[in-house]
């Protein structure tokens, strides 16, 4: 029997096991469902205090709940470890580490390289290897596929090589990893077998690809298209506001076209693990072929300027009372960088606090989420969540709601703050009584 074979027996039979390397926003939930579906799990990651919560049943993402990590736990079939040695005993390997990008904007693989020499260390014929993080096309081929070569095995014959991107959205309550379509490319088509068969044991639908190369750009794609278009529609909304035309009334007229338009809404910029980067990551492969991805540029430039723009927007509101946003009161109403998560990454509030704090506003934040967040630059400074009480609202000179979580009772905001930007829609329907007040959005 081959390894190919006894491996996809193996995986049928839910006896092969499986080891994630990344416990976070992507790895964990994966990590869950697998042991779920019946297989021994092990979670790999440098971070001592997830390992040991993991281990005691604890979740520490919001997609993922305590009880269903407890449940595999208590069940034998989950468990987390700093021991990368343990690889050497997965039949099945994930690796779900960040790809940041270096202040020049170009790649970092850096994590990706460290869990692909970790796994060099225990590499053993019979092991499928599969990259779930994003990354620019030829990785998988070009990095990993040549050291795991060097140590001797042979594609195929002793190991599999696959790419897989991630699909994870925080917050989302109706997709999830058992739902979303998982879209699997090898760097041969007998790798492609068995990662498909492993990831068919766990997921509804399985679409393969003709190449790991292929299974890459698609998850590039999935993000550009959604950064330009944001970037379209953030361009739009800065155009409504210089010509006096509300952007969302706009969009929600041509949002009635039932055919050839998708409605993108505007925002104070865009944050997170995927869209703010992954466009880089394909306009720089792009560079190194002499190519320039001119729509991508674009798309960062208009989302980037965002939090400046939003930044004018408080500035027009106060001048309107008479105010400069040196000496004024502002109570920025969510950090995160999108709904009901607890994650800051990339989200525009940061960029929005640091230049108002540089025009000498006082700033102050809310966010049911997020207790604490530490200033760039600012020698390790960090600020703390105030309480939404009314003496936080009705004396701020201006409120800016820059994340529309849906703990917050906007009709009760509204009634009591003298100045509202509002970059989410979030008091739409909601109209002031009297004239003591006002709502610029976005």
């Amino acid at each position: 029997m081959t390894n190919k074979q006894a491996l996809i027996e193996k995986i049928s039979a839910r006896t092969a096991r499986i080891g994630v390397i990344g416990l976070g926003y992507v790895g964990l939930p994966l990590a869950v469902e697998f042991a779920a579906a019946g297989f021994r799990t092990t979670g790999f990651e440098v971070d001592d205090a997830k390992v040991r919560r993991i281990n005691q049943g604890e979740s520490y993402i919001p997609d993922v709940t305590s009880e269903q990590v407890a449940e595999s736990v208590t069940a034998d079939r989950l468990d987390a470890t700093t021991d990368f040695a343990r690889l050497r005993d997965a039949d099945v390997i994930i690796i779900c580490v960040p790809t940041p990008l270096r202040k020049t904007k170009e790649p970092d693989v850096s994590f990706i390289l460290a869990a692909a020499e970790n796994i060099c260390v225990t590499l053993r014929p019979g092991q499928l290897i599969i990259l779930e993080s994003t990354t620019y096309p030829g990785t998988t081929d070009e990095v990993l596929r040549p050291m795991f070569d060097e140590i001797g095995l042979k594609i195929d014959q002793d190991y599999f090589l696959a790419f897989s991107p991630e699909r994870i959205d925080p917050g989302n309550d109706r997709f999830n990893t058992r739902n979303i379509p998982k879209v699997v490319g090898g760097v041969t088509e007998a790798s492609t077998d068995v990662a498909a068969a492993t990831y068919g044991a766990v997921v509804e639908t399985v679409h393969r690809v003709s190449s790991a190369r292929v299974a890459e750009t698609c998850k590039l794609l999935e993000n550009t298209f959604r950064a330009v278009n944001i970037g379209l529609v953030n361009e739009m909304a800065q155009l409504c506001y210089t010509l006096g035309i509300d952007s969302w009334e706009v969009i929600g007229a041509a949002a009635t076209k039932p055919f050839g338009f998708m409605p993108f809404y505007p925002g104070p910029g865009i944050g997170g693990h995927c869209i703010p980067l992954d466009p880089h990551y394909l306009s720089w492969k792009a560079r190194m072929h002499g190519f320039e991805a001119r729509f991508i540029s674009l798309a960062e430039e208009v989302n980037s300027r965002m939090p400046e723009h939003v930044v004018e927007l408080i500035a027009d509101g106060l001048n309107r009372q008479k105010k400069a946003v040196n000496g004024s009161r502002i109570l920025i109403l969510g950090v995160a960088y999108k709904r009901d998560i607890d994650d800051v990454r990339e989200s525009p509030a940061l960029a929005i606090i640091e230049q108002l704090r540089k025009m000498g506003g006082e700033v102050s934040y809310h966010d049911p989420h997020i207790p604490e967040i530490r200033l760039e630059g600012e020698d390790d400074e960090r600020l703390q969540s105030i309480e939404l009480t009314e003496s936080a609202v009705g004396e701020s000179d201006c409120l800016v709601i820059v994340t529309d979580h849906s703990l917050v009772d906007y009709r009760w905001v509204v009634e009591r703050a003298p100045l509202i930007i509002d970059t989410r829609n979030a008091t739409r329907d909601l109209k002031r009584e009297g004239s003591a007040g006002q709502i610029i959005r976005l």
